[in-house]
């Protein structure tokens, strides 16, 4: 059966056009063990609660497109603890990380990880096989491969700070570690892609880029995500980073990825202006103050104005971010229904 939902975001990210703007949430266990009313950590063990939460979306919400989809996950814990990184889990939220060591010169000469081996990455690989086989016979699936980005996951290996810090007063030694990153994190997408019966595509999380000046960027990020993505070419292509860092949109337009979830804080025209139309975006409605503290009515009127700003752009809406913990079902159920109103109302306008 054709998932038109899917379709429509699809088209918009090869930047054409169609009839109905899509919406699209990035959700994962910051929300929705909440959302489901249970224990976080009943969510990451029980595989069959898992499937039975992630299923229960595409009932309680149909049209909306999930990002990544059917997304095994343990929070940030997964590509540290491929290096040794000490996690706590909890009962009310996913796993906090431990930076493992700050010594920059150990982390210059520490290998790739092996995702077949290391940390929970066989775990997530296992359970990718066996939930995409029953996915697949019920005529769903997994369809992409997540991962955290490279200054994210080497933030939980030296601390934030040694790795801002490190990126100025010892770049060599950074951009080792980084390279390392990177060639795990490939492989890791790889062997996920590998996992599962259909892949289509590939999800980027790193925050922590919108943190570095330009100059840092194109020097010392860029060729990580242009090295990542372009290992991709040919699949759907999604990048999360809700840092606002409107002094970084040009440059990420050559990054190799299309598909932008931006910082809500970033006004959506701008960013339009800043990327040229060379990207598809998906935001821009407040994940916090409007998405989980703003009333049904607030976020179709937050949403309504994204459409209207959005309509120079090749627009997907969505939270600027993924869905904070405590939104409310309804306030995602008003997002949808103002992409439906827009969609109508567009329709009128033509004929």
């Amino acid at each position: 059966m054709k998932d038109t939902a899917w379709e429509n975001f699809k088209t918009v990210a090869r930047l054409e056009k169609t009839s109905q703007v899509p919406v699209a949430l990035i959700v994962d266990s910051p929300w929705l063990p909440g959302y489901a009313g249970i224990d976080t950590r009943e969510y990451f063990l029980y595989p069959e609660r898992w499937l039975e939460i992630n299923k229960r979306l595409l009932i309680d919400f149909p049209g909306i497109v999930w990002i990544p989809g059917f997304w095994v996950e343990y929070g940030m814990a997964i590509e540290p603890s491929a290096f040794g990184a000490r996690l706590h889990f909890h009962a009310d939220r996913p796993p906090s990380v431990e930076p493992v060591y700050p010594d920059l010169d150990f982390w210059a000469q520490v290998k790739p990880a092996n995702p077949n081996e290391d940390g929970l990455m066989p775990l997530v690989l296992f359970l990718n096989r066996k939930l995409d086989q029953q996915l697949s016979a019920e005529g769903l699936g997994i369809r992409m491969a997540a991962a955290r980005g490279p200054l994210t996951t080497a933030s939980w290996l030296v601390g934030v700070t040694q790795l801002m810090e490190g990126m100025l007063t010892h770049p060599e030694q950074i951009t080792r570690l980084l390279e390392t990153i990177t060639t795990t994190l490939i492989d890791w997408l790889q062997a996920q892609l590998d996992a599962i019966s259909q892949p289509q595509g590939v999800l980027l999380l790193d925050d922590l880029v919108g943190m570095v000046s330009r100059r840092t960027y194109q020097a010392m990020v860029a060729p990580h995500l242009q090295r990542i993505f372009r290992q991709f070419e040919g699949l759907l292509r999604v990048y999360h980073n809700d840092t606002p860092c409107m002094h970084l949109m040009g440059d990420l337009t050559e990054a190799g990825f299309q598909v932008l979830n931006f910082s809500h804080e970033l006004p959506l025209a701008d960013v339009i202006a800043k990327t040229q139309g060379k990207l598809a975006l998906m935001g821009n409605v407040p994940p916090l103050q409007i998405g989980v503290f703003g009333s049904p009515e607030q976020v179709y009127q937050a949403a309504t104005e994204c459409l209207k700003n959005g309509v120079a752009g090749h627009l997907i809406l969505s939270f600027g971010g993924g869905v904070s913990p405590g939104t409310p079902p309804e306030n995602i159920a008003a997002l949808w229904q103002a992409a439906q109103d827009w969609g109508t109302s567009a329709a009128g306008k033509e004929t």
